[in-house]
């Protein structure tokens, strides 16, 4: 498992694009991996035959543990679990075929594999895991990233859990895939490792080309491994409504979850205080509507957010003292400004960044910022879409929140929460008005900012909003 980001301490297998028996040329695509950040591809370092894959789909192990083993295709036979009867039925290209075909004569070939011969060539593809371990948190086989991969399998499948009266042994990326297909999980079955039910299994059900099983549940077909169970309903069921089927357990993504760790330990070791200021904002909602009138034809349009990036980029470059990072016993000062603007994904919140921010105009602004939005919600940000950051934008106000703080994201030492813009009266020129206002509340670390350079930062960004003709000019 690769380090795929500066942040990134374990990854989770999204889908394997290579199985036992391929021959990979050098720079082949592999597998897709989910790490905290986004799911990416992870391509061959070398050329060779696949002859073994140690890792399950849905697994997460650490930075440094193998996940596959790739040869001159003689391991195959010597191996354990990567032998020649796996090699012919791993066809991608075949996802339809039933997958009872040739599980018959397969079990022989593969005793190494203690218990796990007479399921794995249902899906020979996409089965050769060793289970998922009992805690989401656990370290995969061998529970660190020295072992050999075959060594670690035996104290997988020595002690086999089964499951629950009721449930239905699944991967969690199987879980999630059911859920977004709308696809009983009580009516799949499995060819993982002991039946257990994984993706493979899950889109030919909802396809309607195979694996669906006659009986309502496989619970004679334990896991190898883990207590994680998943309900026989995973998406709520009128008829099957019960006091054990009101709660449906939502697995963490990757994402999800190592935010919620960083956002504790931030809150943690950073000493928040929190500045609001309240900005007449008019003015630059009438520029924004002067701009993208001049726009050609699917020109990307300009959003209030873009101009607050903007406006953050430049105030940042008006007092440095924000744009730093505290390291201990030092202050780090960045000399470049890399504002990063918060996206909500269905896989959790990422951060991706626009580089040299103050250098780029509003217009070049808007389309990058866009571009990265739409990968991050295809989770296709790369580590260079999302490293780096300075600062950091966060907006609710599209959804009509007036007023939120927003916790830092470490190692920053600033973030900028935006609410909505209100028509509100307000006195001008010692008459009152309707205008347009907007509260901003920017989260700062205690530790590498005082009080005095936190309100600076806003006095400089009321002023850059309220003349937004400012934005277009530097």
């Amino acid at each position: 498992m690769p380090r795929l980001s500066d942040t990134m301490t374990e990854g989770t297998i999204a889908k394997w694009l290579k199985h036992p028996g391929d021959q990979v040329q050098k720079g082949e695509i592999l597998l897709e991996i989910e790490t905290d950040k986004a799911t990416m591809e992870l391509e061959a370092y070398e050329s060779g035959v696949v002859e073994k894959v140690l890792v399950d789909e849905g697994q997460t192990v650490p930075i440094g543990q193998p996940i596959m083993l790739i040869g001159d295709g003689s391991g195959q036979e010597t191996g354990g679990g990567g032998d020649t009867a796996t090699v012919a039925p791993s066809a991608p290209e075949a996802p339809g075929e039933a997958p009872s075909a040739g599980a018959s004569p397969t079990p022989q070939p593969s005793p190494p594999q203690a218990g796990e011969g007479e399921s794995k060539p249902a899906e020979p593809q996409r089965s050769y895991g060793y289970g998922f371990p009992a805690d989401e948190t656990a370290l995969a086989p061998g529970g660190g990233a020295t072992g050999a991969g075959p060594a670690q399998t035996e104290p997988q499948q020595a002690a086999p859990a089964p499951a629950a009266n009721g449930e239905v042994r699944a991967s969690p990326m199987a879980r999630a895939v059911a859920r977004e297909l709308g696809v009983n999980l009580a009516a799949v079955q499995g060819s993982g490792p002991a039946g257990r039910v994984i993706r493979a299994d899950v889109e030919r059900a909802a396809q309607g080309t195979g694996g669906a099983a006659a009986t309502p549940s496989p619970q004679p077909s334990p896991s190898g491994r883990g207590s994680e169970t998943t309900p026989a309903a995973p998406a709520p069921v009128a008829a099957q409504a019960g006091p054990d089927q009101e709660i449906e357990e939502i697995p963490l993504s990757n994402i999800r979850r190592i935010t919620g760790r960083r956002m504790v330990e931030s809150l943690q070791s950073a000493p928040h205080f929190f500045l609001t200021a309240l900005i007449d904002v008019t003015d630059l909602l009438a520029l924004r509507v002067q701009i993208n009138d001049q726009l050609a034809e699917g020109e990307r349009r300009v959003s209030v957010n873009d101009l607050i990036v903007k406006a953050c980029a430049l105030t940042l470059r008006a007092i440095p003292e924000v744009n730093v990072s505290f390291a201990g016993d030092k202050i780090l000062k960045k000399k470049r400004i890399h504002v990063g603007i918060a996206v909500p994904t269905e896989r959790g919140l990422t951060v991706p960044v626009i580089k040299d921010t103050d250098q780029k105009s509003v217009g070049q602004i808007a389309r990058e910022s866009q571009a990265l939005i739409e990968k991050a919600r295809a989770g296709r940000l790369q580590p260079a879409d999302f490293s780096g950051g300075t600062f950091s934008v966060s907006n609710l106000g599209m959804f009509g929140i007036e007023h939120f703080t927003a916790v830092i994201n470490t190692p920053e030492a600033a973030i900028l929460a935006v609410g909505a813009a209100l028509k509100e009266p307000t006195v001008v020129n010692g008459e009152v008005a309707i205008r347009d206002r907007m509260r901003v509340t920017l989260s700062v670390d205690h530790r590498a900012l005082d009080g005095a350079d936190g309100a600076r930062f806003l006095q400089e960004l009321k002023k850059l909003l309220e003349a937004p003709l400012r934005l277009l000019v530097q």
